[in-house]
């Protein structure tokens, strides 16, 4: 998308049975099209609902002292092996209930929601038991149902290594995570099988039998990659096709290029680059070099990326790795759709697509990676 590629000025959109049906201008509208009941939108611009494609919405409790530690020079790595990090969010998510999980969840999704989120991704991961890990799934598929917006859940049991494994790496796959993913499939809980291929969880050898299950069963793929080190990740998750591999602050020019190939969209992560206070940012310049898509995602998790506003990950998208408005706008709207296999249903305004658009009081689109704490937000319109 280049400046100015996606306004349209007298833009009207016509909606039956909750997908788009038309689009064009007022006066060129189909005859049945000038009879139906209207809606004036006063010159705002219109674009797709916003899709939030990465997020751990779902956990329990939170880890504002690790916070003070970090400050205080603690690195993210340093706090997971003093038992911090994931282990820690671990023990307060399984401590609650699935009803509690969705009570403490609900405001950072409404969060999202008033500005203009219309799908998000929630990610499972901090239980690390299969039972706690299904418990989960069904608080985000809840999450769902209570609120007007569309969930996609990804299977993240190969997070961490929870302490009662402490060194068993490969036992913990084949009691926990391969087995819960084979239960979670069976309840039809699972959209997407994730992972965090990284020294401080697990290595491209038994994230490839994570995938390998995930393929068995017809589930597509997604990974946590290169964000602390290059492990090869990325090119792993190309060669399964998968859908995206996420973070990629250490991502090399063959990863790009074999995400290229593979369709597997980059999703970049600003705010735990921002909250982590990291110093390399994934190589954008080779990213667009390979012809890769770019997505923008908020990462919302207690202890990385306490983001709830993918607004301001938008602005953090252009200001920390140097996107162009046109770019973040793309990457949470028809990039963030491709990387949860959903391009084609949501993402653009396009005939066919659901109707599910936001309504913006801005003049330029620009002002929505702009601003910084203000929300424009019009509306929400997700046509049922």
């Amino acid at each position: 998308m280049r400046p100015g590629e996606a306004v349209a000025d007298g833009l009207a959109v016509g909606v039956e049975s909750g997908r788009i049906a038309i689009v064009g201008t007022a006066d060129t509208l189909p005859r049945e099209w000038q009879r139906a009941r209207r809606e004036e939108l006063g010159g705002r611009l219109v674009t797709p609902a916003l899709v939030d494609c990465h997020t751990h919405l779902v956990f329990g409790g939170n880890r504002a002292n690790e916070f003070r530690m970090r400050l205080e020079g603690a690195s993210y790595e340093e706090i997971a092996r003093a038992g911090g990090g994931i282990v820690s969010t671990m023990k307060a998510t399984r401590a609650r209930s699935a009803e509690e999980l969705v009570e403490a969840a609900l405001p950072r999704l409404d969060a999202l929601l008033a500005e203009g989120v219309g799908t998000v991704e929630i990610k499972s991961g901090y239980g690390l038991t299969i039972e706690d890990e299904l418990k989960m799934l069904r608080a985000a598929r809840r999450l769902g149902e209570v609120r007007p917006v569309r969930v996609r859940t990804s299977y993240l049991a190969a997070h961490a290594l929870p302490p009662e494994y402490k060194g068993r790496h490969d036992a913990y796959l084949d009691e926990v995570a391969l087995p819960g993913m084979e239960a979670g499939h069976a309840e039809g809980l699972i959209d997407a099988v994730d992972g965090f291929c990284e020294g401080i969880a697990f290595s491209a050898a038994q994230v490839r039998r994570v995938f390998e299950r995930a393929q068995a069963l017809g589930l597509p793929v997604k990974l946590h990659a290169e964000q602390l080190s290059n492990l090869g990740g990325a090119k792993l998750a190309a060669s399964f096709g998968a859908l995206s591999a996420d973070h990629l602050e250490y991502l090399d020019a063959a990863g790009a290029q074999a995400m290229a190939a593979a369709g597997t969209v980059a999703v970049l992560l600003p705010g735990a680059f921002y909250f982590l206070r990291e110093r390399q940012a994934p190589p954008v310049a080779a990213i667009r070099a390979a012809g890769a898509r770019i997505a923008l995602a908020t990462d919302c998790n207690p202890g990385s990326s306490p983001l709830a506003s993918l607004l301001l990950a938008m602005n953090m998208g252009c200001t920390l790795f140097g996107l162009t408005p046109e770019e973040a706008l793309a990457g949470v709207t028809r990039e963030a759709a491709a990387a949860l296999g959903l391009g084609h249903e949501i993402g653009t305004i396009e005939p066919g697509k659901r109707a599910e658009l936001a309504i913006w009081d801005v003049e330029d689109p620009a002002e929505l990676s702009y601003r910084i704490g203000f929300n424009p937000l019009h509306r929400r319109i997700i046509e049922a």
